[in-house]
């Protein structure tokens, strides 16, 4: 009788492995399927969708798109919603309302609204959650539900380059400039001007470029910098291992050249010994 259930177990848990492969399998394929491509536009009829641009499969709320304009390589995650006008089938005149530009990236479950013009500018990022829009309620009347008042509307407008962090707010009538950061969890209005940080509710300026001084306040932490052509992985394992015995220098420092090796001129100790002198260290 164990034998059996023995038997039996492995049968069963044969095909509770080959189901979860098969329905991941198929969720891959639905997944690439659906996503919306220039030449794979599914039931949508974008005012333009640039090469190289994909929006993932499945999308969020989506209507209004002849008035939606989507650049080149632009990454629309899942879930995010984009609508132009204030509800589906109406005609919104001869221009664009929505226009993304090259290279926009729309972290899932983002929210851009737009019932008035809206422009989010090229190599514009923006995390998980973010909610743009050109309309707000109205409340000047207080014998009126607010939900069944006129809302106000303003356009939006987003400079190139900026980064809008995870669950942002950005509300009708805010003109960001370029290479602006809005921390995560900002509510955004009115003007920002350009090489700004802002942050809170409402978002306030906490940090701007100074052409003579630089960032005021100064950053906390040094400026990235990128790899050199030319390095390979092995030399890049050999350069980490070294910071971590080094204590943390940066490792930009000791990477090598195009065509050099990753030996750093110090010579380092063995770990062996560095426990030993620990160890003997210890002792009283």
């Amino acid at each position: 009788m164990p034998i059996k259930q023995n038997v039996f177990s492995s049968v069963a848990a044969w095909r509770r492995r080959a189901v979860s492969r098969a329905v991941h399998r198929g969720a891959r394929w639905v997944r690439r399927a659906g996503a919306v491509t220039s030449e794979r536009p599914g039931p949508y009829r974008f005012r333009r969708i640039g090469s190289g641009a994909r929006l993932a499969f499945p999308q969020g709320t989506v209507f209004g798109d002849p008035w939606i304009e989507i650049g080149e390589y632009c990454i629309i995650a899942q879930d995010v919603t984009l609508t132009a006008g204030m509800m589906p089938d109406l005609d919104l005149g001869p221009d664009p309302i929505l226009t993304l530009g090259n290279g926009v990236v729309l972290g899932r479950g983002s929210h851009v609204i737009a019932d008035v013009r809206l422009t989010i500018g090229d190599d514009c990022f923006f995390g998980p959650g973010v909610y743009l829009t050109t309309t707000n309620h109205s409340y000047d009347d207080p014998d009126v539900p607010i939900g069944k008042q006129w809302p106000r509307s303003a356009p939006v407008s987003i400079g190139s380059g900026s980064w809008i962090g995870t669950g942002a707010v950005i509300l009708p009538g805010a003109r960001l400039g370029r290479n602006v950061v809005v921390a995560a969890g900002a509510v955004v209005r009115g003007e920002v001007p350009d090489h700004a940080v802002v942050a809170g509710a409402p978002a306030k300026v906490v940090r701007r470029w100074d052409p003579q001084e630089g960032w005021q306040p100064p950053l906390r932490t040094p400026t990235p910098r990128p790899i050199p052509d030319g390095v390979t992985s092995e030399q890049l394992v050999a350069v980490a291992e070294w910071q971590a015995e080094a204590g943390g220098t940066d490792e930009t420092d000791a990477l090598p050249q195009a065509g050099e090796t990753a030996e750093p001129s110090s010579p380092r100790t063995p770990v062996g010994e560095a426990d030993q002198v620990r160890s003997s260290a210890d002792v009283p």
